[in-house]
Order: C-alpha cells, then sequence, then structure tokens
C-alpha cells in the first residue's frame, strides 16, 4: 500500500502532511525516512481523524495515522505524541504495548467513567475531550514537531536618526546569514519605514504581510508563517503592505516573534525609533541591538535620544557608524559620544542610494563595504549569542 503523503499547510487554508500506515500486506520500505519521527494518531473514527487533522495542520505538523492497533506498533516507540481515539483503546490494551511518555486518550463524553479507567490500562498521560482541550492538544503537537525552545540569534536594528541605513543595514545583514547557510527571517516593524519588501525587491511577491497577522493569538507554527511569508535570495521577509495599518498588537507581535525565534537561526528586525508597547516586546527578546549612526555631529545628538529609551529595555545595545565623516569622526567618537560599545564601523558604499532604486538588494556583494561590514558584524554576533556558540 503506497503512503499518501499530502505536503502544505498554509496558514490561511490548512492542510496536513499524513502517512498513513498500511492495515494489511507486506509492510512497504520508505523511499526517503523522514528526518524526525512523527506524532501517531490511532484510530477509525472520521469525525475524530477529521479534528485531530485539524488541530495538527494548525499545528503545522505532519502525523502518522493508523487506523488500528496492530498497524501502530512499528511507530509506537518512536513517535514523540501518541495520540488514541477511544474507539481503538480496548484493541490497544489487548496487545499490551511498552509503557511509555506522551501517550493521551481522547474520550467521547466528558462524564464516562469508563474512559478514565480506559486511559489507565493505556498508561495515558491525560485523557482529553474536544474542544476544550484543543487548544492544549494544538499546542503539544506544535513542541513535538518544533521543539518548545527558541534559539535563534535575534538583532534589532534601529536608526539613530532618519534617514541612518538601519533597514539596508538589517536587509544586509539578513542576506548575509542566508549566504551562510543560515535560517533567516526579516521582520519589518517600522509601519513608516517604506517597507522592507522594497528594500529586498520583493513588493511584487505574493504572500504573508502584517494585516493578515495582526490578530494572531496562541501559538503560530513556525513552518507554516515561513511557507506563506514571501522572499527572495532565499530570504523570508514580514513586511506591510501599502495600506492604513500603522500598528500591530503587541501579543500579535509575540506570536510571531516567537514563531520565528523556533524555525530560524537568525532574526533581523527592523524597528522604530519610538517605543510603544509592541516595539518593547521586540526589544526584550534581541539578542543584541544594533543602533546605525551616521558619523555626524547632529547624528549623534538625536541618537542620544534614542539611545536612552533603548537602554531602559534591550539589555545590549552596540553602536554601528556610517562614514564617511565631514567632521572628522570615526567609530569610536561616536561610541563614546552615547555611551555605548562600538560594534564596527562602515564604510560608504558607493552608488547604494541608485542600486536601491533600482530595486537591487543590499549585501548581495560579499566584498563591497557594506558586504564585508556585515560578514563582520555577523560573526561577533554569532559567536556572542549562547546557542551559536554551543
Amino acid at each position: 500500500m503506497p503512503l499518501a503523503i499530502v505536503d502544505t499547510v498554509p496558514i490561511p487554508d490548512p492542510e496536513v502532511s499524513v502517512i498513513h500506515l498500511p492495515s494489511q500486506g507486506p509492510r512497504p520500505k520508505r523511499a526517503v525516512s523522514p528526518a524526525r519521527p512523527r506524532p501517531l494518531l490511532i484510530t477509525a473514527d472520521d469525525d475524530l481523524l477529521d479534528d485531530l487533522l485539524r488541530l495538527a495542520a494548525a499545528a503545522g505538523a505532519e502525523v502518522d495515522v493508523a487506523s488500528d492497533p496492530s498497524t501502530a506498533r512499528s511507530a509506537w516507540p518512536t513517535a514523540p505524541v501518541v495520540i488514541i481515539g477511544d474507539d481503538q483503546a480496548e484493541g490497544l490494551t489487548r496487545l499490551t504495548p511498552t509503557r511509555r511518555h506522551d501517550v493521551y486518550l481522547i474520550g467521547r463524553t466528558a462524564d464516562d467513567p469508563a474512559v478514565w479507567r480506559r486511559g489507565v490500562a493505556l498508561g495515558a498521560e491525560r485523557v482529553l475531550h474536544f474542544p476544550a482541550d484543543e487548544p492544549w492538544l494544538t499546542d503539544r503537537l506544535a513542541d513535538a514537531t518544533e521543539g518548545e525552545t527558541a534559539n535563534a540569534c535575534v538583532v534589532g536594528v534601529v536608526g539613530g536618526r532618519g534617514g541612518a541605513g538601519a533597514s539596508v543595514l538589517a536587509t544586509a545583514l539578513s542576506v548575509t546569514g542566508c549566504r551562510r547557510g543560515l535560517a533567516v527571517m526579516l521582520i519589518d516593524l517600522d509601519p513608516l519605514g517604506g517597507g522592507l519588501d522594497l528594500v529586498l525587491g520583493a513588493e511584487d511577491a505574493s504572500g504573508v504581510r502584517w494585516p493578515d497577522l495582526v490578530g494572531s493569538r496562541g501559538r503560530l507554527s513556525a513552518r507554516a508563517l515561513q511557507t506563506e511569508l514571501p522572499g527572495r535570495h532565499g530570504l523570508t521577509v514580514l513586511s506591510w503592505d501599502r495600506g492604513d495599518l500603522l500598528a500591530v498588537p503587541a501579543e500579535s507581535a509575540r506570536v510571531v516573534l516567537a514563531a520565528a525565534r523556533r524555525g530560524c537561526d537568525l532574526v533581523v528586525l527592523d524597528l522604530p525609533r519610538t517605543l510603544d508597547h509592541t516595539t518593547e516586546e521586540a526589544l526584550s527578546v534581541c539578542s543584541t541591538v544594533v543602533l546605525v549612526v551616521p558619523a555626524e555631529v547632529r547624528a549623534v545628538a538625536a541618537a542620544s535620544r534614542v539611545a536612552a529609551a533603548l537602554t531602559t529595555v534591550a539589555h545590549d545595545v552596540r553602536v554601528v557608524s556610517r562614514g564617511p565623516s565631514h567632521a572628522g569622526l570615526d567609530g569610536s567618537d561616536v561610541a563614546t559620544a552615547l555611551g555605548l560599545p562600538l560594534a564596527l564601523h562602515m564604510g560608504a558604499e558607493r552608488r547604494l542610494t541608485e542600486q536601491l532604486d533600482r530595486g537591487e538588494t543590499p549585501g548581495l556583494r560579499e566584498r563591497s563595504p557594506l558586504g564585508m561590514a556585515c560578514g563582520q558584524l555577523l560573526d561577533m554576533l554569532l559567536n556572542d549569542h549562547p546557542a551559536s556558540a554551543a
């Protein structure tokens, strides 16, 4: 019996990848082994299976499905989670499977005492009932698929003044991460910045943008988010559309950032200069915040106010200064004036404005001043990030 696999999990209209374990005949050999074991669903109840597949889709989880206990034996020991429909509980108990953790029984009715006895006989950790326990089970499936930890290096980029080049640096740093083989997400949290998709040259790419995510609550699948975002050069970007949305609720930002941190190695945030609840939420998860400051007296004066606000929330704020300086300032002068450590000083990038106007993505040229600066900055950030160092 061939394996039936459905492989897309879009946010607006989710489906779920399913492998149906064979119920009879010789056991087929898998052509491609999955990267990790899948949650195991054991039920022949079509209505319950529909509900479970819906929850798996919401969690971004690919699952194995067994319609009877005997076909579940091969996946039982290694599945990260086993979910058993009450219709298969007695038959599975008779097979006396090995006791293990993360086994859950789905009862038909909450007031049936017999389902609790069957749960004890199976060694189930919990007996669940729908719809009350659906949110809990969705989170458990997501944890089993994506993991509970969020180990990405999160870098916030803020301009010391308008036009400082924060969006360009954020984009170029992200492109550099992709060139290194990292899974990278670039997130635009500055509604008045013009849109990072324009800087990336992906303004015409279809996909999810902030207006589609402002109602996000609970937990968002990292896999689904990465699948649905537009991108270019292997980089996914979450930006704004050209509508009138000017704010994202802090809770929605928290959900999106949590998904990005679970699913990526590097998350780069283009942040506004003024603090609100959403920006503070973003700053709180940043490994490092980079303050981009042109080496100009007025720019340093403007950046001092931004720095004062950032340091009340972020624990690690560093300066990236930009030349040339007609006032004779170098990077150490700028950093000293702001009372912050200097990450690096960037030389001028010739014809950068013309390149951006042509829709060319900054940072693609590895040997350019911008490309070399981003390579140096990324090395520094990853070296200082505990998960990367480990």
